[in-house]
C-alpha cells in the first residue's frame, strides 16, 4: 500500500536521525532492576516498528495516564495530545522522548515466554438454584495466612462457616469456576426470577495465600491426559465425574472476588496498575522486571500469533515471574479464550523509558561504579 511505503520511508529517516542524535549524545547507562537488566539499544533494533498501528496502543497508553508512574507523569499531557496525531507524529515523538532498552535476565538471556489470558463470560445465578450450586466468594477476613485450602473450603465446617454469607453468585460448573479464578476476573450473565439478564464483572480481590498448582500439569504427570488445554481437561472431567474434586483439590489456591459494574463493554477489567485493560495492547509482567505503566515493544514470531507491536505493562499474575516473561491480554469472551488457551511461544521485549533515566519515584539516580542505575527501590 502506498501509505505504508511512505510511512516506512519516513520511519527510516526518523531512525537515521535518532541514530545520529544518539551518537552525538552521551550513551545511556544500563538499568539494573530487581529481576532484570535493561540494556540501551538503538531504535533500529526493534523489529516491525513501521508496521504497527500505534493508535491502537495509544488507547492503552491513555489508560495508563489515568494512574501514571512517576517517570511518565510529565509526558502524559503530550501523550493525550498525540492521541489524534498521525502515526508519523506519534513515532517521531516516541523516538525523541524515549530510549529503548532490551530487557534481559542477569545472565544475558533476552528471549522469554509469552502466554495469554482473557476475561471469560459465564452464566450465573444470584442464588443457589436450578443446578447453579458452585459458589464464588467475596474476600473473607483471615486470622492467619495461608488460610484454608481449596479442599478445606469444600470439606471443613469451620471454613464453610467463615464463608457463609459471602457468596456473590453461583455457577453451574466447577471447571468454569476454576477458569474464572485462574484468569483472575470475568463477566457473569445473571438471570433474575423475572427472566431479565444483567451483566456484572467479578474482579480479583485476593487469595487464600496458598500456592498455585496447575491442574493440567497434575493430570499430565499422572498420565491421565495428553492434551492439557481446557478442552482436554473438560473431556477428562466428562469421562471421570467422580474424580473432579480430586483434580480440583490438587490446586490449593482459591481466588476471591469483588463485584463491579461493566461501565464500558469494550474495555477489560482493571489490572494491577489500577486501569482498565485493552485487548491486544495490555500485558501482565513481573513488576520486579518491568514497572507498571511502562510501554514495551513486544516481538514474537509465533506460532500461535505473530506479534510485533507496542503494548503497555498494566497487570501481573502469580505465574508471571522472571525477567523476560509476559501474559498477553487477549480480550473478552470465547474467541479470546481460545487464543489464550493456545498461546505459549517465545518472545523478546524492549522497555521504552523516558530519556534522562528517571527513577520510578521521579528523581535522578546516581551513576554507580558498575555503570548501571539501580531502580529497584
Amino acid at each position: 500500500m502506498a501509505w505504508r511505503a511512505g510511512l516506512q520511508a519516513i520511519v527510516g529517516s526518523l531512525l537515521a536521525f535518532a541514530l545520529v542524535c544518539g551518537a552525538m549524545a552521551q550513551n545511556p547507562a544500563s538499568i539494573q532492576r530487581a529481576k532484570s537488566r535493561w540494556v540501551p539499544v538503538s531504535w533500529s533494533e526493534l523489529p516491525g516498528l513501521a508496521e504497527d498501528r500505534l493508535f491502537e496502543a495509544w488507547n492503552a497508553w491513555l489508560k495508563s495516564c489515568e494512574r501514571p508512574p512517576a517517570a511518565y507523569a510529565t509526558l502524559c499531557p503530550e501523550i493525550r495530545r498525540l492521541s489524534i496525531a498521525s502515526p508519523t507524529e506519534q513515532l517521531g515523538w516516541m523516538t525523541d522522548k524515549l530510549q529503548p532498552y532490551r530487557i534481559e535476565s542477569f545472565n544475558g538471556e533476552s528471549e522469554g515466554l509469552l502466554t495469554a489470558y482473557y476475561e471469560p463470560v459465564l452464566e450465573g445465578s444470584r442464588t443457589r438454584q436450578g443446578g447453579f450450586d458452585v459458589p464464588l466468594y467475596r474476600l473473607p477476613t483471615m486470622a492467619s495466612k495461608p488460610w484454608f485450602s481449596r479442599q478445606d473450603i469444600d470439606t471443613l465446617p469451620a471454613a464453610q462457616d467463615a464463608l457463609r454469607g459471602l457468596e456473590i453468585a453461583f455457577l453451574d460448573n466447577p471447571i468454569d469456576a476454576l477458569v474464572l479464578q485462574i484468569q483472575g476476573s470475568g463477566r457473569l450473565r445473571l438471570r433474575s426470577e423475572s427472566g431479565s439478564v444483567s451483566v456484572v464483572r467479578l474482579a480479583y480481590a485476593g487469595t487464600n495465600d496458598q500456592p498455585y498448582r496447575s491442574v493440567g500439569r497434575w493430570l499430565l504427570e499422572r498420565g491421565e491426559i495428553k492434551d492439557a488445554s481446557w478442552a482436554g481437561i473438560r473431556d477428562w472431567v466428562r469421562a471421570n465425574p467422580g474424580r473432579v474434586s480430586e483434580m480440583l483439590w490438587s490446586n490449593p489456591r482459591v481466588v476471591f472476588f469483588k463485584e463491579e459494574a461493566v461501565t464500558d463493554a469494550s474495555m477489560g477489567p482493571r489490572g494491577a496498575q489500577g486501569v482498565a485493560l485493552t485487548a491486544g495492547r495490555s500485558i501482565a509482567v513481573d513488576p520486579g522486571s518491568v514497572p507498571y505503566g511502562t510501554p514495551v515493544w513486544l516481538s514474537s514470531a509465533g506460532p500461535t500469533l505473530p506479534l510485533q507491536r507496542l503494548v503497555l505493562a498494566q497487570d501481573t499474575g502469580s505465574a508471571i515471574i522472571g525477567a523476560v516473561r509476559a501474559d498477553f491480554y487477549a480480550g473478552t469472551g470465547e474467541t479470546a479464550g481460545e487464543l489464550a488457551g493456545q498461546m505459549k511461544q517465545p518472545m523478546r521485549m524492549w522497555a521504552l523509558w523516558p530519556k534522562g533515566v528517571i527513577s520510578p519515584h521521579g528523581h535522578m539516580m546516581q551513576r554507580q561504579a558498575a555503570g548501571a542505575f539501580d531502580l529497584t527501590q
